[in-house]
């Protein structure tokens, strides 16, 4: 600033000088002093007189300030001053607005600055590496230097950062800025960047976008934050709308579960402020931009059923149902509601069983259809709740068939204490409100849209119009209403009813030709030449009367199809006739509201078509024209063509029957032979497990086998040693008699069980006397108890032996230690005086060999101790599997007492049943004896012998049987 004073007091001083000399002097002062601190003094000059002079510093000062961002970057001042400028020269700030005469030349002077800059590409690439400075008086400038070229040719700029290598990537790091100051210009920076470029919309949302602007959402309080939130949101918008890569991404990242927070506000009457309004306005937009009917179909349906898992769908309805919202935002989130459950069957089902927190409860259609019949709700308002009722029906049979039960007489309240949709929407269609008639219409409509069956249930509604009069049909209502000539948009609303109420439904149709008033009105209301505002009913009534000749099935001889184009013929005219019908896809409203399902109107006088009656028209349009001009040869051809299609058709629904029922039983072996592979996947892996064991079984058999025969061979080859060790041969003698011995008794209790086995046989293969099993079995268990006495007696010797074994063990152990003192006493002795060397030498020599003698002995009596360490494992665990065995046959000793009981028990059965048989064959004999019949005794032996013959085979069956 000292400079520039410098400069100024020159002017005043001298001559004057202009202000384009000043910025002159001052550039050339920053293109050719070689001082850093003049050349930052300079351009701290221009900086302050950008805003002033903006045209001609920035003709003469750009090249010279793009040139101090390349080649003085070492110094972040200069960079941060001339970073300044170039914003100021290119930005159209507020203030020059208002200050300016034009502001369209100031645009023009902003865009055609940022044309000079971006020329040369380098320009931008050379801001991109600045704002990798961490700098704060580098990076916040070059941020909003960065953002105000993108606002001034956003495409350009856009395409220049797209290719340079990183681009992107260092602006997402902005937002990682811990001064949120750069970070909130971050936000604006890519909300410019990402603005119509796909492209660049992906690759900053894989820089992790979402995670990022979600946390400083969540940060900064959800609605109840700051401005920062609601750019935050913008800049969400811009990367998911009309971008399915994107909204798939969001899904698959579990992020709209992170969206169910921001709608927790709860039922409070205050803390409503503008910018909460606003965030939450905004989030809303966001949900719906996710679930709108433009994206594919099964990204659409992805998203909903996502927002009704995380309960997002439920906080919705939550708010829909609070008091104190404000009423922008209830009807913005009457919108949402209705997007979220269009043509989803689980939201729909769970958005019915909404009930409104009143008393009593009523459910939340009903309360949403008073609001949109009443004529004092906001007209917006009405617009979403006929929006919610459309995308409630939307796809939904069972929806549609419980809003039309609601008016049949089964089904309404006699007590009238609770008012239904239907009587709701009836309420609607014949009040003196032309908006609620027309939206009531539109309403009962969508109840019927694709829905042949509720079509012919409608036509059982009856309605009682005065007191002694008899009730009419609604069909025929809404004809009255037509004849009596009110309003357009009444009129229009009820022929969009009638004409969706009889397309494709014969039945209907007949109904309405039944009425002899109706199609005489309508050739009078086409055949007149009335004004425009009259020409579109003029249309809808030729739409009517075309879809009564279409779906005509000629069950009315007075309105057959042929009478009713010659009607035409001669009443209209054909070519008047398809003039008039073609009125309505020509109208001014018709392609605006064939644009989007949502009923977004500017004003009532607007709300004129629905979207779905729209692709009504369009279907029905070509097909009405080809009907009026076909002669009765050719109806005649096509009713035939119908017919053999229909027989087609049913023979063709007949085979798929057949088809239906054979998959059905198909999957229903399929299951069956899935059920029995696995039960013998199960009885094979038994089988093998059981194969498993028993081979298990062999082999430790067959090693405890190999086991003991070495311990035989062990204790032969040892015997020697043992006699050796102090061990006498008669002992080793003693203990191999034992464990012969032992092995006797074991071949004894396996050959006793042998002949348990051969007795067990033998009862079953003959049943002796109960006599004979009861002394038999005494016998086995007394012997059985004798065994098993003994081999405890033998078990106690053993035992003792062992004891005794150990003893001498330890007797040889101390006799090794009186040894081992007597030769430390004889090393210690003092030699004898007056021996001479050479007895001194021969004692000496003869104590060394004791010694020596000693220490062997020594090891040989360790060698001892251990081989009868060894040898007394050995008898344990001889002794151990001793008792082992003992146990194995205790356990096949009570096995078999218990069949033994069992066959005792089977056989006095027997002998209970052979007894009563006897007992009333001697009661028979007695009644034949009485009754004088003859019996001979021959006879009576053999039936006794054939009945014991009889009692023997069910004896046997039944013991077979029970083993």
């Amino acid at each position: 600033m000292n400079f520039l004073r410098g400069v100024m007091g020159g002017q005043s001083a001298g001559p004057q000088h202009t202000e384009a000399e000043t910025i002159q002097k001052l550039c050339d002062r920053v293109a050719s002093s070689t001082l850093l601190d003049d050349r930052r003094n300079a351009v701290r000059a221009l900086k302050s007189l950008s805003k002033k002079y903006r045209l001609e510093v920035g003709i003469q000062a750009m090249e010279h300030l793009i040139h101090v961002l390349q080649t003085d970057r070492s110094d972040s001042e200069i960079i941060g001053y001339a970073l300044d400028t170039l914003y100021n020269i290119i930005s159209n700030d507020e203030e020059e607005e208002v200050e300016e005469n034009s502001t369209r030349q100031s645009e023009d002077l902003g865009s055609q600055f940022t044309e000079i800059f971006i020329k040369q590409q380098e320009n931008v690439t050379l801001l991109l590496s600045l704002l990798e400075e961490f700098d704060f008086h580098v990076r916040w400038p070059g941020v909003k230097l960065l953002t105000s070229l993108l606002k001034q040719l956003g495409p350009q700029v856009q395409q220049i950062i797209l290719v340079s290598p990183m681009g992107v990537s260092r602006l997402m790091d902005l937002l990682a800025d811990s001064r949120e100051v750069i970070r909130n210009d971050g936000v604006l920076l890519l909300q410019a960047l990402t603005r119509s470029n796909g492209a660049i919309q992906k690759i900053v949302a894989f820089e992790n976008a979402f995670e990022r602007l979600l946390d400083i959402i969540t940060e900064e309080g959800n609605s109840d934050g700051g401005i920062v939130v609601e750019d935050c949101l913008i800049l969400l918008q811009n990367l998911l709308k009309n971008n399915n890569s994107n909204q798939n991404f969001f899904k698959e990242g579990s992020y709209i579960q992170r969206m169910k927070p921001w709608f927790e506000v709860g039922d409070e009457n205050s803390g409503w402020s503008a910018q909460k309004v606003t965030n939450l306005h905004l989030m809303l937009q966001l949900v719906r931009v996710l679930v709108s009917p433009n994206n594919p179909p099964g990204a659409t349906s992805s998203c909903q059923k996502a927002m009704f898992q995380c309960g997002l769908l439920q906080q919705l309805c939550t708010i829909l149902m609070a008091t104190g919202v404000p009423a922008d935002i209830l009807t913005e989130t009457i919108n949402t509601v209705s997007e979220v459950i269009r043509g989803c069957q689980v939201n729909q089902d769970y958005f019915a069983s909404v009930n409104a927190p009143s008393n009593p409860p009523r459910p939340a259609i009903v309360v949403l259809l008073m609001s949109m019949v009443n004529e004092r709700q906001p007209f917006v308002l009405r617009c979403a709740v006929l929006y919610c009722f459309q995308c409630f029906l939307y796809k939904n049979q069972k929806g549609q068939g419980e809003i039309v039960s609601t008016l049949l007489p089964s089904t309404i309240d006699a007590t009238g204490n609770s008012v239904s949709a239907g009587q709701l929407l009836c309420g609607g269609l014949f009040s003196t409100d032309s908006l609620s008639n027309w939206c009531a219409a539109v309403a009962l409509a969508h109840a019927l849209q694709e829905n042949a069956t509720q079509k012919e249930q409608l036509l059982r509604v009856q309605l009682a119009t005065s007191i002694g009069n008899p009730p009419v049909s609604l069909l025929q209502q809404c004809t009255n209403i037509l004849s009596q000539g009110s309003k357009i948009q009444t009129r229009v609303g009820l022929l969009m009813l009638l004409c969706t109420w009889l397309s494709s439904c014969p039945i209907a149709v007949t109904h309405f030709l039944h009425n002899s008033a109706n199609v005489p009105f309508l050739t009078g209301q086409i055949a007149e030449n009335l004004g425009e505002e009259e020409q579109l009913v003029q249309g809808l009534c030729a739409l009517l009367l075309g879809i009564s000749i279409y779906f005509n099935d000629n069950s009315l001889e007075s309105y057959m199809k042929e009478k009713l184009k010659q009607l035409i013929e001669k009443r209209i005219g054909k070519e008047n006739f398809i003039e008039k019908l073609g009125f309505i896809s020509k109208h001014e409203l018709y392609s605006r509201a064939s644009q989007k399902p949502q009923p977004n109107f500017p004003s009532p006088e607007y709300m004129i078509f629905d979207h779905e009656f729209t692709k009504l028209v369009k279907e029905l349009e070509g097909v009405i024209t080809k009907a009026i001009y076909k002669s009765s040869e050719e109806d005649k051809q096509e009713e035939e063509v119908k017919k053999t299609l229909e027989q087609h058709d049913s023979i063709v629904t007949h085979y798929k029957n057949m088809i239906r029922e054979q998959d059905l039983q198909l999957e229903e072996l399929k299951q069956q032979i899935s059920t029995l592979k696995c039960q013998n996947e199960q009885l094979q892996t038994a089988v093998t497990q059981q194969v498993s064991q028993i081979q298990q079984h062999k082999d430790q058999y067959n090693l405890l086998k190999v086991q003991l025969g070495k311990d035989n061979q062990h204790q032969g080859s040892y015997s020697d040693g043992a006699q050796m060790n102090g061990i006498q041969p008669e002992e080793i003698g003693r203990l191999r008699e034992e464990i012969e011995e032992l092995k006797s008794n074991q071949e004894l209790l396996q050959s006793q069980l042998a002949e348990k086995d051969a007795f067990i046989e033998n009862l079953k293969s003959s049943q002796p006397s109960p006599g004979t099993n009861e002394q038999s079995s005494v016998t086995a268990s007394a012997r059985d108890s004798e065994q098993i006495e003994e081999l405890k007696q033998e078990l106690a010797t053993l035992k003792s032996q062992l004891n005794s074994q150990s003893s001498e063990i330890t007797k040889l152990q101390t006799e090794k230690q009186e040894l081992l003192e007597k030769t430390e006493a004889f090393a210690k002795s003092v030699p004898i005086p007056g021996e001479s060397e050479t007895v001194i030498a021969t004692k000496t020599t003869d104590v060394e060999g004791r010694l020596s003698a000693l220490l062997q002995e020594t090891k040989e009596l360790k060698n001892e101790i251990k081989a009868l360490s060894e040898e007394r494992t050995a008898i344990k665990e001889q002794l151990d599997s001793s008792n082992s065995t003992i146990a194995i046959l205790q356990n096949e000793k009570n096995k078999l007492e218990v069949d033994i009981t069992d066959s005792k028990k089977e056989q006095d059965d027997l002998l209970v049943l052979l007894a009563d048989q006897d007992q009333k064959i001697f009661s028979l004999k007695n009644k034949l004896k009485e009754l004088g019949h003859p019996v001979e005794e021959e006879d009576e032996l053999e039936s006794g012998d054939q009945d014991d013959e009889d009692d023997e085979d069910e004896d046997d069956s039944k013991e077979q049987g029970h083993i």
